[in-house]
């Protein structure tokens, strides 16, 4: 049998990836009504941030990065998904200029 390793508090880690988010200028809220994310792929991102062992370091990355980032960090386990998002809002804004 596996280690089973405890979920972080839902509340904290749905904060934490909004703020993440929030951090390279992408808006959950805005991507999910625009229909480039769908709510469970929003729910598995908490998820992932729920299993995330590097909370104390997001934490700290965004005290410094918080209020405007380039990227988000590769370690973050949504990266790739919230870094994605960021370029197709910007593919977008491209197109409709």
């Amino acid at each position: 049998m596996g280690i089973v390793t405890p979920l972080g508090d839902p509340v904290l880690h749905f904060w934490l990836t909004r703020s993440v988010a929030r951090s390279i200028g992408l808006s959950l809220t805005d991507a999910m009504s625009e229909g480039r994310l769908t709510p469970q792929e929003y729910s598995e991102m908490v998820t992932r941030c729920r299993q995330c062992p590097f909370v104390s370091q997001c934490e700290g990355w965004l005290a410094e990065n918080g209020a405007g980032a380039e990227a988000i960090p590769d370690r973050c386990v949504n990266a790739t998904r919230l870094n994605g998002l960021r370029q197709q809002r910007r593919g977008r804004s491209a197109d409709s200029a």
